[in-house]
């Protein structure tokens, strides 16, 4: 909630629908009336006759249908609630996909001894399928009613990304193990390209920035690894600490560009 209340103009402006109220205007606006309800007040006496009278009879509607629907059941248990926040149901088969191309990529390199390792080359794009449709709106049946509320964007995209990598980092870890590559040449590569994702997400959209990082890496690095039958220089022992500041710094620019997330829903 914000701690400066809005100006009477600026409620004016936004109960009339004005074009000229700027976004981030707007969005602060909606987060500060959800908890204050002076402003709130403010509101209500600031619309017009005819769209109070619109409010009226759409909560007579809505008190009747209440009443003739059936008593709700109990309150949600707590995981069910975290599972709703946390995790959007179209998001497991790209999961399931992700693991079958680990499992595949294992059995390969047990296959074509003497080949780079495909777990370490797929690694850094072993996340983006899930993050793409983590916030894109024909994944998920909610879109657009998520999309509406005020703090839609990088809430609901860091929660299902964090869903996304709970379940890729131990996929991972147990490719690694069965491979004998390095971990951290796998988890860190992971981190830095979901970092871009976002990052670039805020100017694409993260499913285009999800499809073109996927691309140019098949392009540039696994293609011509495979070619040479050798790991690339960005892959080797040492280049571990490289990584590790790439995902910060761009963990961080992606925190940077929160107004880009506000309305990530228009690159939806």
């Amino acid at each position: 909630m914000t701690t400066t209340h809005p100006t009477m103009s600026q409620i004016e402006r936004y109960a009339a629908g004005d074009p000229g109220l700027d976004e981030p205007s707007v969005w602060a606006i909606e987060v500060h009336l959800e908890g204050c309800a002076d402003c709130r007040a403010r509101l209500a006496g600031a619309t017009t006759a005819d769209t109070r009278s619109l409010i009226e009879r759409v909560a007579m509607g809505l008190d009747r249908e209440i009443a003739a629907m059936p008593v709700p059941a109990g309150r949600s248990r707590p995981w069910s609630v975290l599972r709703h926040r946390w995790y959007v149901g179209t998001l497991a088969p790209w999961l399931v996909m992700t693991a079958t191309v680990l499992a595949s990529a294992v059995l390969l390199g047990e296959l074509w001894a003497g080949r780079p390792s495909l777990v370490l080359l797929i690694a850094p794009l072993a996340p983006l399928p899930g993050v793409a449709v983590a916030w894109h709106r024909r994944a998920d049946p909610a879109w657009e009613l998520i999309a509406a509320t005020p703090a839609a964007g990088l809430t609901a995209l860091l929660r299902r990304t964090a869903a996304v990598l709970a379940f890729v980092i131990p996929a991972l870890a147990v490719a690694g193990a069965r491979t004998g590559a390095s971990l951290a040449l796998m988890l860190l590569p992971c981190l830095t390209f979901t970092a871009a994702t976002l990052l670039l997400g805020t100017l694409v959209g993260v499913r285009r920035a999800a499809i073109g990082l996927i691309a140019i890496w098949t392009l540039v690095v696994i293609a011509p690894s495979l070619a040479a039958a050798r790991l690339p220089v960005v892959l080797a022992a040492d280049s571990a600490g490289s990584w590790a500041l790439a995902t910060v710094l761009l963990t961080v620019m992606a925190l940077l560009r929160v107004n880009g997330f506000r309305r990530l829903s228009h690159h939806g």
